[in-house]
């Protein structure tokens, strides 16, 4: 593939392979934000995919659609938990392209009191 990363131009979804200790793979459909070749998510600071992402970096990433079935081809990518300033950016990058549902998530988020880890991906 010439570009991978233009596969995930008009995707909404993308699918996150993360990796237990054992090498088993783990995949997650999860909204994301691009700027350059940094892809932006959010996620739980204690959900498993953050705790194996701590564990091994390694990880690979297709479009997909909500439930997670591929629309495009696994590119190989690294992970990290980011610090701030870069989750307040990544945060705004995910709040312009997905808007209300967004704001509307963040808030019932807050309301039970959860906070937000922001991930960004790289392309290897």
């Amino acid at each position: 593939m010439p570009d991978p990363i233009a596969q995930f131009a008009d995707a909404k979804y993308l699918n996150l392979e993360t990796f237990r200790k054992t090498g088993v793979g783990v995949r997650t459909p999860v909204w994301f934000a691009q700027e350059r070749n940094i892809f932006y998510i959010y996620t739980l600071p204690d959900a498993g995919k953050t705790k194996r992402i701590r564990n091994n970096p390694k990880v690979r990433v297709a479009p997909c659609d909500m439930r997670g079935n591929l629309r495009g081809a696994w590119v190989g990518a690294r992970a990290r938990i980011c610090n701030e300033p870069e989750t307040s950016h990544g945060q705004e990058l995910l709040r312009r392209k997905y808007g209300w549902m967004k704001i509307v998530g963040d808030f019932f988020s807050r309301m039970r009191g959860r906070t937000q880890a922001v991930i960004a991906i790289e392309m290897d």
